[in-house]
């Protein structure tokens, strides 16, 4: 439900001031405030900063999170910036030499190493500067493929049985791990890497603090609660096989958001639970999250107007101001955005009809020239006409920092950050 802020200022804006996305602050804050409220006290809450990296987004989040996940050199730069002095945890595939010494200089707190040459690099370059010491966690995808059927695979007998994990992977709007991937080592060569970081090993000042995974996105409280003691307990088992000492486990984000029901958010109270009981089976160990979309997701809006509405083949369309050049998120995902009519009783003064739809679907679309253009379709309304409002809702996380701006050159969307 859109916020009264957001529908005030959706409503004075003129038509020549949309498309607009606009963020509400204090229901952003809230909402983080009230995530970090559920969670037992000891765990690490990092926010993952390609959701939305909005220099406002950022500093308004950073009083609830204990630091910034970042995913390229250019997102080091851009975070350092916006919230001096927060940690930052590097991660990301495809980390090149450069981004590494530049992460090293600017004083990046963790990095997620992906690769044996991704160590190697960074221990040189760590070297080059002098640098003592730089604390590394190695990113590690867990397969689900050859688990055995007695569940003592990687991650079946952490869960009880191979076919639990199976279940909680298997609502995953997105797989990150789990299965072949470009992301993170494999158990085997995470056994490679560890000569490289002992003492007098090739990794040099490299110290291993920990292990990170992200296995999948979309999934639900339970299954999140079970994916991070898998992660936690196959950890626990290679610190202890091999004497490692390892202190912090980073399980990854991917809370699910529900684009088809706005209102059934993540239940991070229950997800608190389970993480507050697993943090009791590993005493003296770190458990750390990096949410991004469930975070911010829910206070920004995309606020258009309707240009002109027609009928083809017997079905309605809206032709709105902007559209998936501005807010990707209905493309990539395949799902129609939720929105909200607000209209506008301004007095029509065309000499012709105002065109409009009433009580039947209509497929909301945008300016491109392509019919892949589309927002939302054959949606149920009351009534929606040429010039009145329309404010799609979910519009703050991997929304406008997506989308192919600069095609067709239509004009960039305002922005609007609202502190009350």
């Amino acid at each position: 439900m859109i916020t009264s802020a957001v529908r005030t200022l959706a409503t004075e804006l003129s038509g020549d001031d949309l498309p607009a996305y606009v963020y509400d602050l204090a229901a952003l804050r809230a909402h983080a405030r009230a995530v970090r409220d559920a969670l037992p006290p000891g765990l690490e809450l990092y926010y993952a900063a390609k959701a939305n990296p909005a220099p406002a987004i950022l500093q308004a989040l950073a009083p609830h999170v204990t630091g910034y996940e970042v995913a390229s050199g250019g997102e080091v730069e851009h975070v350092r910036a916006a919230v001096p002095g927060a940690p930052l945890a590097f991660g990301g595939p495809g980390k090149t030499e450069g981004e590494l010494r530049r992460a090293l200089t600017l004083g990046v707190e963790r990095f997620h190493v992906e690769s044996e040459q991704e160590l190697r690099l960074l221990a040189g370059a760590a070297e080059d500067a002098g640098i003592d010491t730089v604390d590394v966690l190695l990113r590690v995808n867990l397969p689900l493929a050859g688990e055995r059927a007695d569940g003592e695979g990687p991650l079946g007998a952490a869960l009880g049985g191979a076919g639990s994990l199976g279940a909680a992977l298997g609502g995953a709007a997105l797989a990150m791990g789990g299965r072949p991937s470009p992301f993170g080592l494999d158990p085997e060569a995470v056994e490679r890497c560890l000569p490289l970081l002992s003492p007098g090993g090739a990794g040099g000042p490299l110290r291993l603090r920990g292990i990170h995974a992200h296995l999948a996105s979309g999934l639900d409280a339970p299954a999140q609660v079970a994916v991070a003691a898998a992660i936690a307990d196959w950890a626990r088992k290679l610190s202890e096989r091999h004497g490692l000492g390892i202190t912090e486990v980073n399980v990854g984000g991917g809370m699910g958001v529900d684009y088809a029901h706005p209102d059934r958010r993540f239940d991070w109270a229950a997800y608190g639970r389970g993480m507050a009981d697993l943090a009791l089976r590993h005493p003296g160990l770190t458990l750390r999250i990096e949410p991004g979309r469930a975070l911010t997701v829910y206070c920004g809006w995309y606020v258009t107007e309707v240009l002109d509405i027609k009928h083809s083949g017997g079905e309605a369309f809206a032709v709105v101001r902007g559209g998936t050049h501005h807010i990707r998120t209905p493309a990539t995902k395949q799902h129609d955005q939720p929105f909200q009519v607000l209209p506008t009783d301004t007095l029509w003064t065309r000499p012709w009809g105002r065109p409009a739809v009433r009580d039947e679907p209509v497929t909301l679309v945008g300016q491109l020239c392509t019919p892949k253009d589309v927002l939302a379709g054959r949606i149920p309304v009351a009534e929606l006409r040429v010039g009145d409002r329309v404010a799609f809702a979910m519009a703050g996380a991997y929304a406008w920092n997506i989308s192919h701006h600069e095609f067709l050159m239509h004009p960039r969307p305002g922005f609007h950050y609202l502190e009350e």
